[in-house]
């Protein structure tokens, strides 16, 4: 089954997901991400240990880069679902989470690309980053690699439970709630 504009007639609702009104996934999805985060700090303590504590203004590009790291992470879903649908995706940010959206009906390969994208691509520039950078960027550049992996837990959730699914799923993803179809 491809990527849909609209849903076929032979498919019924399967299950939803929306981590702002399922308290319980939150509370996985969210200790999935501290545990990430809490290995990651770890690993790079072992292989670069801190020297100083960094000052005002790189703590402050810091955060802007956390910012802009949440835009182009978002930008980069949103991407992928224009290609796979042709239909445009629309972005929005909640009282938690960032995310780009979209009305198609992606099947279950597709949608797997959409949501490893963002983690694969900028895991890769962040990790060269973290190869190249001098003595006094590593752990900038760290951070944000970070801020992907464990900001991405959602999306490593998602993928292992949709990766477990019939393939003839159809998922549509508003950005703040999935639901998987499956045919009749």
């Amino acid at each position: 089954m491809k990527t849909q504009r609209n849903l076929p007639e032979n498919y019924q609702t399967l299950f939803h997901i929306d981590l702002q009104k399922d308290k319980k996934l939150a509370l996985l999805v969210n200790g999935l991400a501290l545990a990430i985060t809490l290995l990651m700090v770890v690993a790079g303590f072992a292989f670069h240990p801190i020297e100083a504590i960094p000052g005002l203004g790189k703590m402050l590009l810091l955060l802007v880069g956390i910012m802009v790291y949440l835009i182009l992470h978002e930008l980069v879903h949103g991407i992928f679902m224009r290609l796979f649908s042709g239909v445009r995706p629309h972005y929005g940010f909640t009282a938690l989470y960032a995310y780009a959206g979209s009305d198609a009906y992606f099947n279950r390969t597709h949608y797997i690309i959409i949501t490893l994208a963002p983690v694969v691509i900028w895991g890769v520039v962040l990790g060269v980053l973290c190869a190249v950078a001098g003595e006094g960027w590593f752990w900038f550049w760290y951070f944000l690699a970070i801020i992907n992996l464990s900001g991405a837990a959602g999306d490593l959730y998602v993928t292992v439970r949709f990766s477990k699914l019939s393939p003839d799923i159809l998922v549509q993803d508003t950005g703040v709630a999935m639901t998987v179809f499956d045919k009749m």
